[in-house]
């Protein structure tokens, strides 16, 4: 089974030819793509941009807010069962969570919230971590295998982004957020697949379009992941990062199971 992860950063704008978004995806053939920031609903696309998903079926969990946040997993093969959200409302409303249940495990496509705006979204940000956390455990007492993917908005340590000395109070390497994102590993028992096949390797998934030169000079972070249940990483085949591929600011990852 080959799962992709992908931050578009609108979705729309994928949709068009010559960006040759759709082209690649197909050609990596995934049984799974999930994606975040889709800014847009599904009823904002027209009946040609809803043909691009032919052969699987889609599901959308949009924001309330208009061109903000959403994500949609789409699959080649019928699931067990297709979960909006996780629960709280607080957070729902934002789009940012969609459980999807196969045989041997839950997939978990997340848009985790940004922090970049100020304190009071940082406090947003964990405060969704934490009942994030709390639901996976949940999920996980009951027997539940876990896949847990997307955007976490946080790098974890030093070597997943560039210039780790003159981030320390910007959002998304904070010690609080690093923490947090730890408690995961730590609590949940989940693993990092592409750090625990690649311990060493130094590579991103996403670059800061403030600055036009960021992607070409590589100075990026590694905000995409998945993670998975420690008994389940056995079947984990390959994580692989494709930084050349354009159309966002962040780049697509895939998850091969074995």
């Amino acid at each position: 089974m080959k799962i992709i992860t992908w931050n578009v950063n609108g979705l729309r704008s994928h949709l068009k030819e010559e960006k040759g978004t759709w082209k690649w995806i197909k050609e990596q053939k995934p049984d799974v793509i999930c994606l975040q920031e889709l800014k847009s609903k599904p009823e904002q696309l027209t009946d040609a941009q809803m043909g691009t998903f032919k052969g699987y079926t889609v599901v959308w969990n949009p924001a309330e807010k208009p061109g903000y946040s959403g994500v949609a997993t789409m699959v080649a093969k019928k699931t067990k069962e297709d979960i909006i959200g996780f629960g709280l409302p607080k957070f729902d409303k934002e789009g940012r969570v969609i459980q999807t249940r196969f045989d041997d495990f839950v997939l978990l496509n997340v848009y985790f919230p940004s922090g970049t705006t100020g304190m009071v979204r940082v406090k947003f940000k964990l405060e969704f971590y934490e009942a994030l956390l709390k639901h996976i455990k949940k999920l996980q007492k009951t027997g539940e295998q876990i896949v847990l993917t997307g955007d976490f908005n946080t790098a974890h340590n030093e070597i997943d982004l560039a210039r780790p000395k003159q981030n320390q109070k910007t959002s998304g390497f904070m010690p609080e957020e690093r923490a947090m994102l730890s408690r995961y590993f730590d609590e949940a028992g989940l693993v990092d697949t592409f750090r625990a096949l690649n311990p060493d390797k130094v590579q991103y998934t996403w670059w800061t379009q403030r600055f036009p030169t960021a992607r070409a000079n590589n100075l990026g972070w590694r905000l995409d992941y998945f993670l998975v249940s420690k008994d389940f990483f056995k079947k984990v085949k390959t994580v692989t990062i494709f930084d050349q591929v354009k159309g966002s600011d962040h780049c697509p990852v895939m998850l091969e199971l074995k």
